[in-house]
């Protein structure tokens, strides 16, 4: 089992989408996949139709399972989690897709325990993670963007990071805040986690004919801040923020579109980053800014 964290320190980027999008495709392949959702905003349950409301829901919030394990409880995780694989009903090859659902009032709850525990915390989510290893081939942890012990916790949880872009200059600062967070996070845990950064993602990109200066400088930038860009982006299409409103991923919506292709491209390449060597890592080439639009 591998676990994969989407982070970075910027909001509004994309990163839910991307995580749950993600996760989907894996599904469709027909890997047995999770979704973790560790933002107080439950994004990624949305996106996959669940939403805690109601004390008798409360209980099946992640922060719940978080703070419980912080004071020494024990919760099962196999008793809270919300099986999502109705959404991979068309496809006879898939796999199986569940969720670990946040809620907010629980999830901040969780959050300012681990914070007044120190480091010596910020493992407890990987230590409950590893043990689903005989149910998941891949875990997707949706993180929120301030730097916060949750997002801590969850780079330590995982196994690998990818950053998030989009074509603005704070996106670009935040995922390189990021890239630099993961290095230390070894250190921070007395060498118990040590996650290995995969590279970024431009999302809401523009085709070519469509760059202007700012999109160029953002393509170079994460070049020159060793964000290791993959070679596929996510265009900018309404179809995948849309889907939110229908709890179905557009992976699955629209397997067979733009939406789909690219999501699949690029868990394509993440897969392949995760078994090769950085040094063979395949990149873009940088872009000379003559042509492009102010």
């Amino acid at each position: 089992m591998k676990i994969i964290a989407i982070a970075t320190q910027k909001g509004g980027v994309g990163k839910t989408s991307t995580a749950v999008n993600l996760a989907a495709g894996l599904a469709l392949c027909g890997s047995h996949v999770l979704v973790v959702d560790l933002d107080p905003q439950a994004q990624a349950g949305t996106a996959l139709g669940v939403n805690l409301v109601g004390e008798s829901q409360l209980a099946r919030s992640l922060g719940w399972a978080l703070q419980a394990r912080s004071q020494g409880m024990r919760l099962e995780l196999p008793q809270i989690w919300f099986d999502k694989s109705e959404l991979l009903s068309e496809w006879e090859d898939a796999g199986t897709l569940h969720l670990l659902a946040s809620e907010e009032s629980t999830m901040t709850a969780a959050q300012d325990l681990i914070h007044k525990k120190g480091y010596q915390a910020t493992p407890v989510l990987r230590r409950m993670l590893l043990e689903l290893g005989d149910y998941f081939d891949c875990v997707i942890v949706d993180t929120p963007p301030a730097v916060s012990s949750l997002q801590a916790t969850a780079l330590a949880a995982s196994d690998y990071v990818v950053t998030v872009c989009i074509p603005e200059y704070p996106a670009l600062k935040g995922a390189a805040a990021t890239r630099g967070t993961v290095r230390y996070v070894k250190d921070r845990t007395g060498g118990e986690c040590d996650p290995q950064y995969l590279g970024a993602v431009l999302n809401r990109s523009n085709p070519p004919s469509k760059w202007k200066s700012q999109e160029v400088y953002i393509r170079n930038g994460m070049l020159e801040a060793d964000l290791r860009p993959f070679m596929t982006d996510i265009r900018t299409d309404n179809r995948i923020s849309d889907s939110f409103a229908f709890g179905e991923p557009a992976a699955i919506r629209f397997a067979s579109h733009a939406p789909g292709k690219l999501y699949g491209q690029l868990m394509g390449q993440i897969l392949e980053r995760m078994l090769q060597p950085p040094e063979k890592w395949e990149t873009p080439d940088r872009i000379e800014m003559e042509g492009t639009s102010v």
